[in-house]
């Protein structure tokens, strides 16, 4: 055997190591955009539309196994070659597209555009600017509050406009709630890929649902790659906006760490402040009478010593499904106050590292990256969205909204069944509303493992009073414990909150608002001239994709709007009310449409007045459309 065809043996024998860890139709669609060879994408390996979420999709064993076999053999004789990439023509991208997404009703048009910019091929930008102040002859002067990860994406995607940006941030580093929740196990419930910008897409993740720390790195140097340091002031907390009509700018007043007052005048407003960052606790009685170290999971206190000590801890949701494992084992003894028990969806891999082999692939593959975001974009854009509708002509008695909904029922419960051998624990673990109606958890099986402990209990006895000693639940027992940690969410319905905001006739938003907050399209609110809101009310995500998708299209929306502002010759924009109210009627119904809107359970996504004021209720590619292209005509203008 010669030279050439032991280096080709090579070759392939690395090359098939390192697809053995990838799923076969992103590995397909990538090795067909980098070696030109679209016959990979055989009808018979195209993925089942209707199985996405069952491994294969729809592909038996012997058909993924060719289908990796024939991947690996275009792609090592590609290696081996040394001919130059392909590069892709709109029209073979397309094909690729149409092999993901089927050929049914006209599936690969209809997603074109979106799928064109999440893929953002390298070298490509399509959600760029249109438009640079230079070109119109206008400067815009704008403040975006807070440098987490929405805020971040404004700011780069506004500096791309030529725009004069400064980003206030209250902490000393950007990161958002990924610099300050810091607890134990605290990560990422969406595939990280989908968790990341398409602007600053990377290979460099340690696996496939990110710990804190390596989400908080990534922000770190997206921020240091896009040079956004040098626009941002740390402890600098907005505490007032104020909107002058004279003038027509707004007035920010900004905090310094040292309690210095500074006032700064700026053309516009970015809220990006978030949802999930104002720790939330529950009204107990006697919780300040408690004698021992107490804090929020939010706030975790790294200076309590928790070995050897009684825990009880307050809240059975996701921070507290990510935490207590840690704390099990650790402690003498553990209690969980459970107000409702979460559905789990059961997630091997969700703690697991990404294989060595995973980090060849992409050394040998690095558009893989790329196409395996997309895929898992796919996999999600509707995910479990179907089973979340309400089916109106479902009358079965169940604790379910349609036929979907109750096999996701059935399945959660038997997997759950077979994680729990205790009778009494497993009763208590079964919630008792339709799944998606509240969040449901990924779950490698931890969860039921540490509740499972002798030494943790799960208590769903509702709770009395706090006591100076513990906690006194309503049968009358007190349950001694000497540290309580409050594992109970966020004030997420209090958008802007701390920040006054006060617009046209000195009108306070949060007054406005009165608790019930709406914003039309998320973003803008009528009576507040260039105040554009990031992950405002209603647009969370439920269970078909990533926040920063949504995200990505609010900051297109906004940068747009802008230009179209500036463009027009207009110096403000101010949403008109009939616009608004007409939006937030469609928010209404279509909430109504769906588990979340219709279930009787305690839930984030509801304010105090039980209206949802959290969740989006349709699929991603309406918000994208709807958020493309600005209509002056939905705004008085100034």
């Amino acid at each position: 055997m010669g030279g050439d065809e032991v280096d080709a043996a090579a070759v392939a024998a690395a090359v098939a190591a390192a697809c053995a860890a990838a799923d076969v139709h992103p590995l397909l669609c990538a090795v067909a955009h980098r070696t030109g060879d679209l016959s990979l994408l055989r009808e018979e390996f195209t993925p089942d539309q209707a199985q996405l979420l069952v491994p294969g999709c729809g592909l038996g064993p012997g058909q993924m196994s060719e289908a990796r076999a024939l991947a690996v053999a275009t792609l090592s004789d590609h290696l081996v070659s040394g001919r130059p990439d392909h590069q892709l023509t709109p029209g073979e991208r397309r094909r690729i597209f149409g092999f993901l997404v089927g050929s049914g009703a006209g599936a690969a048009e209809h997603w074109e555009g979106f799928l064109t910019e999440e893929l953002a091929l390298q070298g490509t930008d399509p959600r760029r600017p249109s438009w640079r102040t230079a070109d119109l002859g206008r400067e815009f002067r704008c403040a975006v509050i807070g440098a987490g990860a929405s805020g971040l994406a404004a700011a780069h995607r506004l500096r791309q406009a030529g725009v004069a940006v400064t980003v206030f941030e209250k902490n000393g580093d950007v990161g958002g709630t990924w610099l300050e929740n810091v607890y134990p196990g605290c990560r990422v419930d969406v595939p990280n890929q989908l968790y990341s910008f398409s602007f600053a897409q990377t290979n460099d993740w340690v696996s496939r649902f990110s710990a804190q720390p390596d989400l908080l790195a990534y922000l770190q140097s997206t921020a240091k790659d896009l040079g956004l340091g040098e626009c941002i002031r740390f402890r600098s907390e907005v505490t007032e906006a104020r909107f002058d009509e004279t003038a027509a700018t707004w007035s920010l007043t900004v905090r310094a760490a040292d309690g210095a007052e500074t006032t700064e005048v700026v053309d516009g407003i970015v809220c990006a402040v978030g949802q999930l960052n104002r720790p939330s606790f529950p009204a107990l009685p006697g919780r300040e009478r408690f004698t021992g170290p107490s804090f929020h999971s939010a706030a975790w206190d790294d200076t309590v010593e928790l070995a050897g000590r009684r825990v009880a801890v307050i809240g059975s949701g996701a921070s507290a499904a990510q935490f207590v494992p840690h704390l099990a084992g650790v402690v003498s003894h553990l209690d969980v106050y459970q107000r409702t028990a979460p559905w789990l969806l059961p997630t091997d891999n969700y703690a697991n590292p990404f294989p060595p082999e995973f980090h060849e692939l992409l050394r040998l593959l690095p558009g893989y990256g790329r196409w395996d975001r997309l895929w898992q974009f796919w996999l999600l854009h509707e995910g479990l969205l179907v089973a979340a509708r309400v089916d109106p002509e479902w009358d079965q008695h169940t604790e379910a909204v349609s036929a979907g909904n109750d096999f996701i029922r059935s399945m959660l419960v038997d997997v759950l069944r077979a994680q729990v051998d205790d009778d009494a624990l497993f009763e208590k673990m079964i919630p008792h509303f339709p799944p998606f109606a509240k969040r449901a958890l990924r779950d490698d099986g931890r969860w039921a493992a540490t509740l499972s402990r002798p030494d943790v209990d799960l208590v769903t006895t509702p709770i009395a009073e706090i006591t100076p000693g513990g906690v006194l639940t309503a049968d009358g027992e007190e349950h001694p414990a000497d540290v309580l940690i409050y594992g109970t969410g966020f004030r997420a319905s209090e958008f802007v909150a701390p920040m006054k905001v006060y617009g046209t006739g000195a009108v306070e938003l949060s007054e406005e608002w009165d608790g019930d907050a709406q914003a039309y399209l998320g973003m803008t609110v009528p009576g507040f001239p260039n105040l554009f809101l990031l992950y405002g009310p209603n647009t969370n995500l439920v269970i078909n994709g990533s926040i920063l998708i949504m995200v990505e299209c609010q900051v297109r929306y906004t940068v747009e709007a802008i230009g179209r502002l500036l463009r027009g010759g207009h110096r403000t924009m101010s949403c008109r009310r009939d616009v608004h109210e007409r939006y937030g009627r469609d928010m209404e119904e279509g909430n109504a449409r769906m588990v979340w809107g219709v279930a009787d359970v305690p839930t984030w996504y509801r304010n105090a007045r039980g209206r949802v004021t959290q969740n989006w209720p349709f699929d991603l590619h309406t918000y994208w459309d709807r958020t493309r292209e600005p209509d002056l005509a939905d705004y008085e203008l100034g």
